[in-house]
């Protein structure tokens, strides 16, 4: 028997833990039970043990518990030895609870167990992108996002799909169909505002002497062309072609016949016997000039909208909208980086910083405004700033949000960054979101987006590169990291050149950087072919059948050029020497439309600002073969057009800024001139690539050609 409680008393030493109660027969392994912290409608459970420390059975009689709080297997008639009993806590809403577990047996003794639950409210997770939902995981505790079922209804921020459902994980529905039922006008949808319609382009002529004319029942018609127009290769005073009744004839022209065409400088050459004689060139006069610096504003960028609307922006500073009207209207906040989406101002980190704003172009009135920070918590908690870096509008209904940050812990100053990708509908809504990463992006070098753009599919491609100084305006260094994605934001592939980073350009399958030689491919970044040019690219144009690098100085002799290179190959294709240039010829150009014969149809022309001897000049070039089309002097200037934009009948100039033009962003804190130069006739040219760079947040886009 002594043995027998020698062990007995080894054995309760190694109980683990030690159970209460130790004076009575009825024991439990604790006399507190906490809960670990829970969620609304989730059960947590603790296991108990109850002891029964005597050598007969014991009759236990036990309170009953209240919801949230439940025991399961509580022993009502218990032998020598120890049962496991399951406390549950399942809490209905958040907050602490308390009870209390009570155990009696008749000479056995009484237990006593104090229960405490806490129940958190379930976080909030990040706002879902479109056909897909994001819940939180309280077993992960994480938020997990998840495609909605095909078929789900969704909305997809466009007014001009209908009956939208989920597929795949993406809002897709059917195109919504217009129709005035006036063929002489093309019905488009605005994701916007729904079904409007425009002027149709122009109906085709036979290219001699049969026009282009449009019924409203039956579209497109022929028409005689007007007599005297001209319609073969001679165009002299003694022998020229032109149309007479609707046929193409050879006539020697009278006197005071119209042998040249007018430009916006210089009348039309008239006949005098032999000779074609034209009037003195004339200078261009604005009829509406404002004076930043005079006002002291630092505005530098300009936008001009279809109607021909003026708004100058700056870097963050309010925007002045309409600023050529009868009565601008200035910003209440200032925002900066906007561009053109939709007939619609968007502007970066306007109202807050980490927002793009949808504005009405009249009355500055915001559309919508996306917050990175509110929509995407989990992307921005513990950074230090976030704030727009880039937009691109890939369709009318997405659109490329870039968003910068410096990384938690880190000062102002830090050269280390952060991006995230945010695409959207026109109503800003999410179609996806992620955060960018690469090894050349967690350098801490200031990696910086230096070029934009999107393709006519709506494929986005951005080029990073690394950033040789402090401060803005930023300027560029090697290597240059292209990234590709697809207009819903998806990664299609990257990789990195030896090139410093740029602007972008996209035409029929090619990528162009302003600093590279060699065109890419957009399918894979590949080099396409073997062609390479003399000089970077630069701001390049685009026509369905050139490209068109920015003008350039040819240094082995001398002369500023500008070249015409062929699609599909490169090759090249024409040259337009500006002899006798002292240069220099401003590297923003410009494709606009012009007709410089009455009858004929309009040709596409590559417009921009240089020096020629006489002092600033601006320049028409045919983009078909390089050919001179005018040169008109340009009133009140000292230097060539830093920036310059096309409206209808219109040219707007900016000068007098005061940094760099190739750098991002461009003339950051100057204070310009802007000016606006009446030049009936001349349109925006309907070009793959029509030349949109210049200011910080232009539209990088590769414009598919309406009627086609």
């Amino acid at each position: 028997m002594a043995l027998a409680a020698l062990l007995a008393f080894v054995g309760a030493c190694r109980e683990e833990p030690p159970l209460t109660g130790a004076r009575s027969l009825l024991r439990v392994s604790q006399e507190a039970v906490v809960f670990p912290p829970s969620y609304p409608q989730v059960e947590r459970v603790v296991e108990l043990r109850v002891v029964n420390a005597g050598r007969t059975t014991l009759d236990v009689d036990w309170t009953s518990l209240a919801a949230p709080f439940s025991a399961a297997g509580l022993p009502a008639r218990m032998a020598p030895g120890e049962v496991p009993v399951r406390l549950s806590y399942r809490p209905e809403a958040a907050g602490v609870l308390t009870a209390t577990l009570v155990g009696r047996a008749p000479g056995g003794g009484e237990v006593r167990v104090e229960l405490r639950g806490e129940a958190n409210p379930l976080p909030d997770c990040p706002t879902p992108v479109a056909c897909h939902t994001s819940t939180f995981d309280v077993t992960t505790e994480a938020c997990v996002e998840a495609e909605e079922p095909d078929g789900t209804a969704c909305d997809p921020g466009n007014a001009c799909i209908l009956g939208a459902t989920c597929t795949a994980g993406r809002c897709k529905g059917t195109e919504r169909v217009c129709d005035d039922g006036n063929a002489c006008t093309t019905d488009v949808c605005s994701p916007l505002d729904g079904c409007t319609s425009v002027p149709a382009p122009p109906c085709p002529g036979d290219g001699k002497c049969q026009v282009g004319a449009c019924d409203p029942k039956v579209g497109c018609t022929l028409a005689k062309a007007q007599d005297g127009t001209f319609c073969g290769p001679e165009r002299g005073c003694d022998a020229a072609d032109v149309c007479l009744d609707g046929t193409c004839q050879r006539r020697d022209p009278p006197d005071n016949f119209t042998c040249a065409p007018a430009s916006p400088c210089q009348g039309p050459g008239k006949c005098r016997g032999s000779v074609c004689e034209r009037p003195a060139a004339t200078a261009v006069v604005p009829d509406w000039t404002y004076d930043a610096k005079s006002n002291g504003e630092a505005l530098h960028d300009l936008l001009v909208g279809p109607t021909g609307d003026v708004t100058l922006v700056g870097f963050f500073v309010p925007a002045l909208l309409d600023a050529a009207g009868p009565v601008p209207v200035r910003a209440s906040v200032a925002g900066r980086r906007c561009m053109l989406w939709n007939d619609r101002l968007l502007c970066m980190d306007l109202p807050g910083s980490g927002q793009v704003s949808l504005l009405d172009r009249v009355t500055g009135a915001p559309r919508w405004t996306f917050d990175l920070a509110a929509a995407r918590p989990d992307f921005t908690q513990g950074l230090t700033t976030v704030f727009m870096a880039r937009l691109g509008v890939m369709q009318p209904d997405r659109l490329a949000a870039l968003f910068e940050a410096y990384p938690s812990g880190t000062a102002r100053d830090t050269l280390c960054r952060r991006y995230f990708l945010v695409v959207l509908d026109a109503f800003g809504g999410m179609v996806s979101a992620q955060a960018l990463q690469d090894p050349l992006l967690a350098e801490c070098n200031h990696p910086h987006p230096y070029g934009v753009a999107s393709d006519a599919a709506g494929d986005l491609y951005v080029a990073f590169g690394q950033t040789q100084n402090v401060g803005a305006p930023l300027y560029p260094g090697a290597p240059t990291l292209l990234m590709a994605f697809s207009q819903d934001g998806v990664p299609r592939w990257r990789k990195t050149e030896a090139f410093a980073a740029g602007e972008l350009a996209i035409v029929n399958g090619l990528l162009l950087n302003e600093r590279s030689t060699q065109a890419l491919s957009t399918q894979d970044g590949q080099a396409v072919g073997s062609q390479t040019f003399p000089r970077g690219l630069g701001r390049a144009l685009a026509t369905s059948t050139h490209v068109i690098p920015s003008p350039s100085e040819d240094d082995t002799v001398g002369e500023w050029r500008l070249e015409g290179y062929a699609l599909p190959n490169l090759t090249p294709s024409w040259t337009h020497a500006f002899q006798g240039w002292p240069g220099p010829v401003a590297p923003e150009v410009r494709l606009a439309s012009w007709t410089s014969w009455p009858g004929q149809p309009p040709e596409t022309v590559v417009l921009g600002t240089g020096l020629d001897a006489r002092g600033p000049v601006l320049f028409a070039v045919s983009a078909k073969d390089g050919s001179e089309v005018f040169q008109c002097p340009v009133s009140n200037a000292a230097t060539p057009a830093q920036f310059l934009e096309l409206g209808p009948d219109s040219v707007v100039m900016m000068d007098r800024a005061t940094t760099c033009g190739e750098c991002d962003p461009p003339y950051a804190y100057s204070q310009a001139r802007f000016r606006r130069f009446p030049i009936p006739g001349l349109k925006p040219a309907e070009e793959p690539w029509p030349g949109t760079f210049g200011g910080p947040g232009h539209d990088h886009h590769e414009d598919p050609v309406r009627g086609r």
